[in-house]
């Protein structure tokens, strides 16, 4: 096996792993999948039950797909996607920092970033991908997480997010379901 196959591996189960406890937290954790969804109606994320859900299934899904290298460029598209949508939607206001009120954008940043890198290095040759002969990677497999991941979040973003403010400071956080 060669270096990229072993980072591509080492990515695509370290990234999966994180969606996939991402979105059974959301699904199952603290306030389970009502809580997530006040959440995102709090962030101006509507309708919140719709989002939840579908950003629920998202994190499960492509998470799935990573852990065995399935798809492997579109399932970086559904880490991108939902890590650019809770990057613009909530974090990238509190600052770079994780530990800052409200949490910063550096995990997201950082996952967001690593779809990117998953979907140019794809599967590698422990996947799914490579036996069933869908390698796709490159800047073919990047431009799918750009197009399918980042044009899926913009467009949501777009059409669904509308912030409430109060006195002109954006909607807090209210519960763990992040």
């Amino acid at each position: 096996m060669e270096g990229i196959d072993i980072a591509a591996l080492i990515l695509r189960v370290t990234v999966g792993g994180t969606m996939i406890a991402h979105g059974w937290n959301h699904a199952f954790g603290g306030g389970r999948l009502p809580g997530t969804a006040r959440w995102f109606e709090s962030i101006g994320l509507r309708p919140g039950r719709v989002h939840a859900l579908l950003a629920t299934l998202t994190e499960l899904g492509a998470g799935l797909a990573l852990v065995l290298g399935l798809a492997t460029p579109l399932a970086a598209a559904g880490v991108v996607g939902t890590m650019l949508v809770a990057l613009i939607a909530n974090h990238l206001r509190n600052g770079f920092f994780i530990f800052r009120p409200g949490e910063g954008y550096e995990y997201v940043l950082n996952l967001t970033l690593a779809g990117f890198a998953i979907a140019a290095l794809g599967g590698g040759a422990v996947s799914l991908d490579r036996v069933l002969g869908l390698d796709v990677d490159g800047w073919f497999g990047l431009l799918v997480a750009l197009v399918a991941g980042g044009g899926g979040a913009a467009l949501l973003l777009l059409v669904f997010w509308r912030p409430r403010s109060v006195a002109g400071k954006p909607a807090k956080q209210d519960s763990d379901a992040s």
